[in-house]
């Protein structure tokens, strides 16, 4: 959170608008250079992939089971709101993919849906940051994936190793690629359901 709060400052503050274009590649180059590193650890840690091969199909029910909570709060969350089901179901089916879902939703429904699904999937990661720690220590290490939804692929995985252990990391690696994939998919139809 710190981090943030200083780039939001030097964003505002410091930093001139010539600038501006070269922020996005250096912030990928950057992700691209984290999770090179993490990938490095994931492949020397040999004894994960076994305990994963192990598993079998079973690794793919914590996505699953994410997807269908995920799915499930946002559709509550709506009827709190006053959020009719298509908008809420599908802003949660961004599963924390900010970019994505955001930009899906304001091109297929409306703009201001599509800003909305942007701020909540951008909180989501926001509250992984600050949960996972807690969540790893209080609750355990499989639950410690959940928060992050499709982030846990890239931007929170190395938060969830460093709380967890290297068998999580594989398991949100894989927990993030199935719900990253879902995303597509699944936001296009929840927001054309018309009930």
């Amino acid at each position: 959170m710190g981090a943030v709060a200083v780039g939001i400052a030097a964003g505002y503050w410091l930093l001139p608008e010539v600038m501006g274009p070269y922020l996005n590649p250096i912030t990928t180059t950057s992700l691209y250079l984290l999770l090179f590193g993490i990938g490095i650890d994931l492949g020397r840690q040999r004894e994960v992939w076994g305990k994963l091969w192990s598993m079998g199909w079973k690794v793919l029910l914590l996505p699953v089971l994410v997807a269908l909570g995920s799915l499930a709060g946002a559709a509550v969350s709506g009827l709190i709101l006053g959020l009719p089901f298509n908008e809420s179901t599908a802003i949660g089916a961004g599963f924390g993919w900010y970019s994505l879902s955001g930009v899906l939703i304001a091109e297929i429904y409306h703009v201001e849906t599509g800003a909305l699904a942007f701020m909540t999937n951008v909180a989501r990661e926001l509250l992984t940051f600050l949960s996972v720690p807690l969540v790893a220590r209080y609750i355990g290490r499989f639950s410690a994936v959940a928060p992050g939804g499709a982030t846990t692929m890239d931007t929170t995985l190395p938060l969830i190793t460093k709380a967890t252990d290297a068998d999580m990391a594989v398991i949100a690696f894989i927990n993030g690629s199935v719900l990253s994939t879902l995303v597509p998919l699944l936001v296009p139809f929840f927001i054309h359901l018309k009930f």
